[in-house]
């Protein structure tokens, strides 16, 4: 059954009005002038002798204007950090260089969602692809974020229900905000879940809600036994049974036959995969998959 996802985030802070000083510009006086011949002194017993009239186009001086003492000026653009947060649109797909040679992913500005089952390397690999381009790019793990919440955490572990589904559903929004505000100032990102082909909520639909149609997915599935493997080395909430562990795996073999480009990484190191996954996004970026 498909979940709705919550409510989309408030629209930003707008800034408050700035000040500016308005400036006094007295005009000039100049000390010992006149504007007419001096009126002599009247006689004793004489009448009042009258001011002259004023000469011809000429107009007394009114009261100086009242400056403002605030100059209104338009609100700044809102910002955090000083770089500007992202359009409410999604993030567009990646559009390849004119150029016949295959696209160059380390030098293309990209988002990129590596899914796998617990122990596919997903994590590790994210970090060592971003770590090695020759663009800005910042990883971002949807575990990471999740885990963000400490009291009151919903460990899926004990249970899929309700709380662990709604603080997921709010960690994978906060993660499409990130991905699309890096993204507005030219860094580059990559994402990390473990996304089930058969369950809508934990699905490819959301994360293309969240960040947009650009966002191109890459399957890491190594072998069961690599996977039980690389779990028995974990400690904490992150290492599952191995029961669990199956299960996902066999979850995960779902993806074949997705159209989803998919890396066996069995007998691959860490730097050995990133280089397959440049790779597939090379080609994904020439051909974006239908998803």
């Amino acid at each position: 059954m498909q979940h709705a996802v919550g409510s989309p985030l408030p629209p930003p802070h707008q800034s408050g009005h700035g000040w500016t000083p308005a400036a006094q510009h007295p005009g000039p006086h100049h000390p010992g002038t006149h504007q007419g011949p001096a009126p002599q002194a009247p006689h004793q017993g004489s009448a009042p002798v009258p001011p002259p009239p004023p000469a011809p186009g000429f107009t007394p001086p009114g009261p100086a204007p009242h400056s403002p003492q605030h100059a209104h000026v338009p609100p700044a653009p809102e910002t955090t950090g000083h770089v500007p947060l992202p359009p409410g649109g999604p993030v567009g797909m990646p559009s390849a260089p004119p150029a016949a040679a295959a696209p160059d992913p380390a030098a293309t500005t990209l988002a990129v969602l590596l899914i796998g089952p617990a122990g596919a390397g997903k994590t590790s690999v994210a970090k060592y692809w971003a770590d090695h381009r020759r663009v800005p790019t910042a990883h971002i793990s949807l575990d990471d974020v999740r885990e963000w919440v400490r009291s009151g955490f919903a460990d899926p572990q004990s249970g899929w229900n309700d709380n662990s589904e709604a603080q997921y559903r709010l960690a994978r929004r906060t993660c499409g905000f990130a991905a699309r505000n890096f993204l507005a100032n030219g860094i580059s990102c990559i994402l990390d879940d473990a996304v089930f082909p058969d369950r809508p909520v934990v699905g490819l639909g959301g994360w293309k809600r969240h960040v947009g149609p650009g966002l191109l997915p890459v399957v890491l599935l190594p072998g069961l036994e690599i996977v039980l493997e690389r779990n028995a080395e974990r400690s904490g909430n992150r290492r599952l049974t191995d029961e669990e562990v199956a299960r996902i795996h066999g979850r995960m073999a779902g993806w074949y036959g997705s159209g989803l480009p998919i890396i066996d990484n069995s007998q691959l190191d860490v730097p050995q995969t990133a280089q397959v996954l440049n790779d597939v996004l090379s080609r994904s970026i020439a051909s974006p998959p239908t998803w």
